[in-house]
């Protein structure tokens, strides 16, 4: 469920809470604002009366009631309305909150710095991102050796609001030509435009309705490209189930490109992605039915009309292409190996019979990249990086020295560069660039993070906790040095769980902004995740899904033990499979947090994989219509479904997109008023819906201001916390 960029790199006592009427209008009456008292410790709260319908779904026997399917429909405006009314509520409320401006303010002097990529050559160029500080997207610019750099690409002119954001980037092999995708308001669905390097004069004419793709160039003829038919109905949450490659030429128009893959029963997938190796010999294809395990498939492009050759013809493995020398194919699989291993076979005969191991399985997590002739062997031993240099045979040239404990990203860059570079950073240490010599293995600083935080001020460490079944889970927390362990402490405990994804220790600058508040900032890294290989992940999907939640549990208990913190002072907080997490595990253990902030959740687990590609997740989720097994077991922890009458949930702050067409905003919107209509404590219940906006990729940094303002200026004041 990702796209890759280079690019540079979120106690009031209410009274008065009114439940949802079943009235026959959907909206009636709409309380358009809250009213608050001037007392800060005290507000009064109106719900907007939300229609409850009489919708039920059979599921093997039993009947479940959906009473806010008509919320699913986000084009009608009833829906709209409801949207307007949830926030007008929402923005009274945190308008009274009295730290939202300080946030605010520190926000925009934590964020305000001069932000640069490290640097990457494509033809006679050297591109890089940087960002003066705070522009609401980052700015591509080319240099050739010293001369100073020009601006080469400046997404802040695609919108007028930074809505607009540069989503995808693609030079051809010499460098000569480059295609862009943009995204408008968050959305998936892209436009690729192709452009003269030199001139930057469009060469082609710009190509639409593209979606989960990335651009693979076959010389300078033209490129490889994937997306789905257009969807009927709402283009954002609209079913979209096979995915296809085309190949477009730059002298044709889109209608006229070519279908390479997909389109027919027998190539029904819902990922289908095609990559072309360096020296233009062949074409890799992948196709997936979810987001774990693919097949793949080969073409020889030096013969015309050459068959697809079958490498594997099942998704019981995750397999890529790595590089190739000739026919010589080096491929990264987890096939038998589950921390992944690499694996050299020759194109002519690809399958895994003939398979040798070029660098085995290990103890820990493989992933590989190349550059400068040789290979690096990036290693995660507990989630933290080892790097290790390879020759181009595999053998062991060095390990790499890091500057630390944290997380080495980079390491790649073309065959005949003999200088790379690759990050450095942690939870406290902004991330520093370093420039690599290949042939002596020597790490300089190539530029050093300007980030306005004293590093030097904080500790992070690792600790392991065990989870209910026995299992050690590792955590990194970070906090000030000298922190006073008295149960006090607002702490943030963020996790995800899911999806094979890896939380590897990264500095934020928002993130910064709670840690100078005292805050204690704290991550385990939860089975569902990839941190300890294709085991610990299956060991968090579908039957096995509590293990995730479990394990969010338990640390939230140990944090509590070891008094970092208390029921009083914990927040939790994820987005996506995170956002899930939180509305589990804030309904199955409402005392233990005192602030739930789900963002961007999968929270109706009886429908997800009805709108868009959700069904691409039923790996990690099962479906309700796979057996009556499945149907019971997601029935134990969808959020939408398990919110209970008369319970004192924690102060909630549910964030979503109205744009999200990854995890469509029905989810929140359908969580938000259940829990509005059903919870009966003192805590808020509120929804902030971002307008124009989708699942996070390419936000703006003035909305990203506004919205961490709003969460943390939310979570400390309903801990009672004042703002420093």
């Amino acid at each position: 469920m990702k796209i890759t960029l280079i690019a540079v790199g979120i106690s009031a006592i209410l009274m008065g809470c009114t439940n949802a009427s079943n009235s026959s209008n959907p909206l009636s009456p709409i309380s358009e604002a809250a009213t608050a008292s001037t007392q800060l410790q005290r507000m009064n709260i109106s719900y907007p009366q939300t229609f409850k319908g009489d919708v039920k779904d059979n599921y093997f026997g039993t009947q479940v009631a959906d009473p806010y399917r008509w919320l699913e429909d986000d084009m009608s405006s009833e829906t709209g309305q409801w949207v307007k009314a949830e926030n007008a509520v929402t923005q009274a409320y945190l308008a009274q909150v009295p730290s939202r401006d300080k946030l605010k303010e520190r926000l925009k002097v934590l964020l305000d710095y001069e932000k640069v990529s490290a640097p990457f050559k494509e033809g006679k160029y050297t591109y890089f991102f940087k960002n003066d500080g705070l522009q609401n997207q980052a700015v591509l610019y080319r240099q050739i050796g010293d001369e100073e750099a020009q601006v080469f690409l400046d997404p802040n002119t695609f919108s007028d609001d930074g809505t607009t954001s540069l989503a995808g980037l693609d030079f051809s092999k010499d460098g000569s030509l480059v295609t862009y995708m943009i995204s408008e308001g968050g959305s998936d669905w892209r436009k690729a435009i192709t452009i003269n390097v030199e001139t930057k004069q469009t060469v082609s004419e710009t190509l639409k309705d593209i979606k989960f793709s990335g651009i693979s160039w076959l010389g300078n003829q033209g490129f490889y490209y994937s997306s789905y038919d257009k969807p009927q109905g709402s283009e954002l949450s609209a079913k979209t189930d096979q995915h296809k490659l085309y190949f477009h030429r730059l002298d044709h128009k889109q209608t006229e490109d070519t279908l390479v893959f997909g389109g027919t029963d027998e190539q029904k997938n819902r990922y289908v992605s095609g990559e072309v190796t360096e020296d233009n010999q062949y074409l890799l294809i992948s196709a997936a039915v979810s987001t774990s395990g693919n097949k793949l498939y080969l073409q020889d492009l030096s013969k015309p009309d050459s068959p697809l050759v079958t490498i594997l013809d099942n998704t019981d493995s995750d397999t890529h292409l790595l590089d190739n020398e000739g026919s010589k194919l080096l491929l990264v699989t987890n096939l038998d190996a589950p921390n992944k291993r690499v694996i050299s076979v020759d194109a002519r005969h690809p399958q895994p019979k003939n398979w040798q191991d070029f660098i085995a399985q290990t103890d820990n997590v493989l992933d590989v990249s190349t550059g400068g002739g040789v290979i690096f062997a990036s290693y995660m031993v507990d989630a933290i990086s080892n790097v290790k240099q390879l020759d181009k045979n595999g053998k062991l040239i060095r390990e790499v020295s890091l500057p630390g404990v944290g997380t080495a990203s980079g390491f790649d860059g073309k065959k005949d560069q003999q200088t790379l570079y690759y990050s450095f950073t942690n939870y406290k240490t902004p991330s520093t660039i370093f420039s690599l010599d290949v042939q002596s293995g020597k790490s300089s600083v190539y530029l050093e993070s300007k980030a306005k935080f004293d590093s030097d001020a904080y500790e992070s460490k690792q600790v392991f906790y065990t989870s209910k079944d026995g299992t050690k889970v590792p955590m990194i927390i970070t906090h000030k040095k000298g922190l006073k362990l008295d149960g006090s402490n607002p702490t943030m405990l963020y996790g995800y769980g899911g999806f094979n994804i890896s939380l590897q220790p990264a500095f934020s600058s928002t993130n910064a902004a709670w840690l100078e508040q005292g805050g204690v900032y704290a991550v385990p890294n939860l089975r569902g995740g990839g941190e300890y290989g294709k085991a610990w992940h299956d060991a968090g999907t579908k039957l096995q899904k509590q293990n995730v939640f479990d394990d969010f549990i338990a640390a939230a208990e140990y944090l509590i033990a070891k008094n970092y913190t208390s029921p009083d002072y914990l927040a939790i907080r994820g987005g996506s499979n995170g956002g899930l997490l939180v509305g589990a595990t804030m309904l199955q253990r409402p005392d233990l947090f005192k602030v739930a902030l789900p963002a961007v959740g999968v929270l109706d687990m009886l429908r997800y994989h009805t709108f868009t590609a959700g069904a691409g997740w039923a790996y990690d989720y099962g479906t309700a219509q796979d057996s009556k097994k499945m149907f019971d077991y997601l029935m134990t922890y969808s959020p939408v479904q398990n919110v209970r009458e008369g319970v004192n949930y924690p102060a909630t702050l549910i964030t979503t997109g109205d744009h999200d067409d990854r995890v469509v905003p029905a989810h929140s919107f359908k969580f938000a008023a259940e829990l509005q209509a059903k919870n009966t404590g003192p805590n808020p219940m509120l929804i902030r819906i971002e307008t124009n906006a989708g699942h996070g990729a390419g936000t703006p940094i003035s909305k990203t201001i506004d919205q961490y303002a709003d969460i943390f200026g939310f979570t400390l004041f309903n801990m009672g916390i004042k703002v420093k």
